[in-house]
This record gives structure tokens, C-alpha cells and sequence, in this order.
């Protein structure tokens, strides 16, 4: 296939699709509504430093990897369906907690404990990720529809990023963090009731799977493009980090839903390379904007737009690159690959701009500018890489 083009059947979007899809909307929206409020949580109401600060955002992405090299294990020993809700429960359940310590604790929260939930919640949301979308997905669909069904669910996480944050300010503004908390423990417990109305069949285990492996986890095949990838994500997560308002958030989602119907409409036969250039060159316009005219009405317009529309495309095409990169039976592997990729490098991105720059937005705006440009060329030798290697 030459562009990001993977023909869609009308018979995907069944009842199963549509709660697995939902299911992975509100549990993404769960997490990243604490992406811009979580920071002053814990810089005001916590009063941590900001490199304690960076440190308890940053953890998340490290907790991604934690439980990385169980997933083959666990989900072949246990029903996967039941291995993906625990991962859920957790989820909501460490919300929860946040929930009672900020609303009903009346004191401060220790820098260790917040740092261990904030690591276990990455953990336990890598574990889900890792098996809804890696392997759930995959058992509900037929076999040509497979590459449909990873690309859209896909969009589901992507919508999310912007709409989670979005909600997340509205709540703190209207109301306050524990009400952050509440409704996205909610969402993350809807998301749990979605799963369980979807039948998964029984499937006859594999009994020589090792207890420890790379399998449905990380593809070493994919390395050199989850590098790239996430110097991407990490520039994309310093600029999470900065205090944004509600209008950026509203416009990066427009950005988004752009970049959805730019995939059908403009990229559709285009080259391969088109979209992730495309992508990092919005993506590098929105900085410069930033850096060098942010005193202009029509930035706080133009530049979070520019940051939808690039991250998604440059989503969009990556996560193809990784699906046609895997061998036979490794495509789990490879959605798996590409979520450490952009979630991880989101959160060490929020980290670095939080612990490294502390509210500087001129020199974490340049960091995120030099990141970029190092995307773009490194992009130039993977893309060829990719061509020579690529599976499908």
C-alpha cells in the first residue's frame, strides 16, 4: 500500500468495535485529563518543587515499560479480556486514591508516594493499552480488517488527547482538582463497564511461553523508528508542559479532526514521506510562531492548531509504518511498540519541561524547535530505513 490508505469495510464498526473503541477513548480521556492539571496540583496544592514535580509526571512514562515483558505471559496463562480489566481497575482505582488524598486528607502528600502512584499508574495503563489495542482489538475483527481496526482506534486515543486536557481545564476552572480526579476516575471505571459487555471467545493457551519476553511488548525490529518517534513525542510533551488555556486545547482538537480529514481527502495517494514531513514541518511553524510571535491574537490560534494537525499526521503514518514493519505475528507487537513510543515520550516530555526549565516557556519553546529539527533529519535515514525493511 502506498499511502496511509487501508480501505475501510462497513462491517468493522459492529457493536464489539464500537465498545472497544469507546472503551479506549474514555480510559485515554482518563489519563490525559491530568496532563495540564496534575503539574499545578502538585506544584500548589502538594507544593513540590518543580524538579519534584517533573519527576512525579515523568514516572508515568517509565511505569509504561514496568509490566512490558509479562504481557505474553499473562495473557496466555489468563483470559486476556480479565488481564485487560484488572489493568482498568487499577487505573481507576489509583484516580480514586488521588481523589481521596487531594479531597478528604487535608494535608500534604508525601514526594515518595506520589511519585510510586504516579509510576504505578503508567504501569497499569501500559498493561491495558498493551492488550486492548494490541491483542482485544485484533480478536474481535477479521483478518483483512485488522490494519482498519488498528488505524481508527488509533484516532480514538489521538481525539483524546486533545478533548482529556479540555475537560481537565474546564473541571479545575469550574470546580476543583478532586472533581479533576472524580470524573476521570469515572471515565476510567465507564471504561471498564464498556469492556465487559463485549464477549471475548475462549482461546486454548500456549504452554511454552516464557514467563519474561520481548512478544505483544516491544519490537526490536522497530527500533530505529520508536527513536524517532519519540523525539517527536518528547518535543511534543515539553510543550504540554507549559501552563496552556482552554483555547489552545480547543484548537488542537480542530487540528486533530483537520488532520483526519486531511488523511482522506489530501494525503490519500500521496508519498509515503509526505505526511510525517508534512507533519513536523506544521509542528516546527507552531513553535516558531510561538517563539518569535506570541504576542499576536491569531497564534493562540494558528500555533495549536498547526500541533493538531502535524501530531496527527505524523500519528497516523507512524503507526501504519510500525504495522507494516512486523513480521507474521507481530503486529500486537507493533502497536504495543508504537503506544511506549508516544506515551512515554508525552510524559518524559511533560517531565523534562517541568524539572529542566521551570516555567523559562522561551528556552523549553527552543528545546522543543531543536527537537524537532533533529525529528526531521533523523526522519530523512529512517524512512529509507523503513523502505528497505519493511514486511508488507
Amino acid at each position: 500500500m502506498n499511502a496511509s490508505n487501508t480501505t475501510e469495510h462497513i462491517r468493522l464498526w459492529h457493536n464489539e468495535f464500537w465498545l472497544l473503541a469507546l472503551s479506549e477513548f474514555l480510559l485515554s480521556m482518563a489519563v490525559y485529563m491530568l496532563l495540564p492539571t496534575m503539574p499545578t496540583w502538585l506544584t500548589g496544592s502538594q507544593n513540590l518543587s518543580a524538579m519534584e514535580s517533573g519527576l512525579v509526571m515523568g514516572a508515568f512514562g517509565l511505569g509504561l515499560f514496568v509490566l512490558g515483558f509479562l504481557v505474553s505471559y499473562l495473557v496466555q496463562h489468563y483470559r486476556r479480556n480479565i488481564v485487560c480489566m484488572l489493568a482498568i481497575a487499577a487505573v481507576a482505582a489509583l484516580l480514586t486514591l488521588l481523589y481521596y488524598l487531594d479531597s478528604l486528607r487535608y494535608q500534604f502528600v508525601e514526594f515518595p508516594v506520589l511519585l510510586l502512584i504516579r509510576f504505578a499508574m503508567g504501569a497499569a495503563f501500559g498493561l491495558s493499552q498493551m492488550v486492548l489495542c494490541s491483542t482485544l482489538i485484533i480478536d474481535t475483527c477479521e483478518s483483512p480488517k485488522r490494519t482498519a481496526a488498528n488505524f481508527a482506534m488509533g484516532w480514538f486515543g489521538r481525539l483524546a488527547l486533545g478533548l482529556g486536557p479540555l475537560a481537565g481545564l474546564l473541571l479545575h476552572r469550574y470546580a476543583d482538582y478532586s472533581i479533576v480526579y472524580l470524573v476521570a476516575a469515572c471515565c476510567a471505571a465507564a471504561s471498564l463497564m464498556l469492556l465487559l459487555l463485549v464477549d471475548f471467545p475462549f482461546r486454548t493457551p500456549d504452554d511454552d511461553v516464557s514467563v519474561f519476553c520481548l512478544d505483544r511488548f516491544f519490537l526490536p525490529h522497530g527500533t530505529v523508528l520508536f527513536m524517532n518517534l519519540l523525539l517527536i513525542t518528547i518535543a511534543f510533551g515539553l510543550l504540554l508542559s507549559l501552563q496552556l488555556s482552554i483555547r489552545f486545547y480547543v484548537m488542537m482538537v480542530c487540528g486533530l479532526v483537520v488532520a483526519l480529514s486531511c488523511w482522506r481527502l489530501v494525503f490519500r495517494e500521496a508519498e509515503l514521506k509526505a505526511e510525517v514531513v508534512s507533519g513536523l514541518i506544521l509542528f516546527g511553524a507552531g513553535v516558531i510562531m510561538m517563539l518569535t510571535r506570541s504576542t499576536l491574537p491569531i497564534v493562540s490560534y494558528a500555533a495549536p492548531l498547526f500541533f493538531g494537525l502535524g501530531m496527527g499526521l505524523i500519528g497516523s503514518r507512524f503507526l501504519l509504518f510500525f504495522i507494516k514493519l512486523s513480521r507474521h505475528c507481530q503486529r500486537g507487537t507493533s502497536q504495543s511498540t508504537f503506544m511506549l513510543g508516544w506515551e512515554s515520550g508525552i510524559a518524559i516530555g511533560i517531565g523534562m519541561g517541568l524539572a529542566c526549565f521551570n516555567g523559562s516557556s522561551k528556552m523549553l519553546l527552543t528545546a522543543s524547535l531543536v527537537l524537532v529539527v533533529c525529528a526531521l533529519i533523523a526522519y530523512h535515514f529512517s524512512h529509507n530505513w523503513f523502505m528497505e525493511n519493511k514486511n508488507r
